[in-house]
């Protein structure tokens, strides 16, 4: 069942006299469906920034839907988009956004604060989260008083305690040392298992092999994806490594063949269907 379907989005930016139009997002189509792990890869200005913030309701396509849990995201009244975007969606940012002036555990509790939840109903959510991700200890500090890893953690919590239907992670090892950076990819391998669907936007080919699909994107457009099947880390990590090197030297979408990454011929680019595409 997807949970998340991308129809043909399209996005155009147009100067303030109307001289330049810049195309952003070119007819990008993709689903995750529930429980998957997606990571969305790509260089800077191909447009993965613009389509996280459609996804997260932050921004609207020029053309195209987006369909969240079987709602349409443009179709949403104004007034209700940050309701949405609360009750569905958990955020991951590369910054962890904590405010310093809250303990960790205030922090993780405030999107619950804004939905008017009961304090007992909040520790009742928290509970399991905090020790699933091993910050029980820490709920009464502040964030200057913690790691760059603990905070990021109790950003995910922040993001779990609502339940959402999807997380959306913005770079969230782009902050973390290596250490740090391990201990939040098992951690976000482990709430995958669980059931959570998580799309994760990254430049970090070490976070997009922990995924268990890898989307591409290049020119406002998505041009290739992986998926993982039988592949362990470290050889998704290989395979990704390899696409990247072709989307960067070749002009053609690619294709995976027998588990080997390929140029797709440009007599095929158009033919729907073909492994390896969205």
């Amino acid at each position: 069942m997807s949970i998340l379907e991308v129809r043909e989005v399209r996005k155009t930016y147009t100067t303030r006299l109307g001289s330049n139009r810049v195309e952003a997002l070119r007819n990008v189509s993709f689903s995750v469906e529930q429980g998957e792990y997606v990571a969305i890869m790509g260089e800077s200005g191909s447009g993965k920034t613009t389509l996280l913030n459609i996804l997260a309701a932050l921004d609207k396509p020029t053309g195209g839907s987006v369909i969240l849990g079987g709602q349409d995201l443009g179709r949403i009244k104004e007034s209700a988009v940050a309701a949405f975007r609360r009750d569905n969606l958990g955020f991951v940012f590369q910054d962890f956004n904590l405010l310093d002036t809250f303990t960790l555990e205030d922090n993780i509790y405030l999107p619950l604060v804004l939905a008017g939840k009961r304090h007992d109903e909040m520790r009742v959510r928290l509970q399991p989260i905090a020790e699933q991700l091993g910050i029980t200890q820490l709920l009464k500090k502040y964030p200057y008083e913690v790691s760059g890893g603990q905070k990021q953690r109790a950003a995910v919590a922040r993001a779990l305690i609502t339940g959402p239907k999807l997380v959306l992670a913005d770079e969230p090892t782009g902050a973390l040392d290596s250490r740090a950076t391990d201990e939040l990819l098992r951690l976000f391998a482990g709430i995958n298992r669980s059931g959570q669907t998580i799309l994760m936007v990254t430049h970090s080919v070490k976070a997009a092999s922990h995924a268990g699909r890898v989307l591409f994107i290049r020119d406002g457009e998505v041009f290739h994806q992986i998926y993982r099947g039988s592949s362990t880390n470290e050889q998704l990590y290989q395979k990704i490594s390899d696409t990247l090197t072709l989307l960067a030297t070749q002009p053609g979408r690619l294709e995976v063949q027998n588990g080997h990454t390929d140029q797709q011929p440009r007599a095929t680019q158009a033919c729907a269907g073909e492994e390896g595409e969205a």
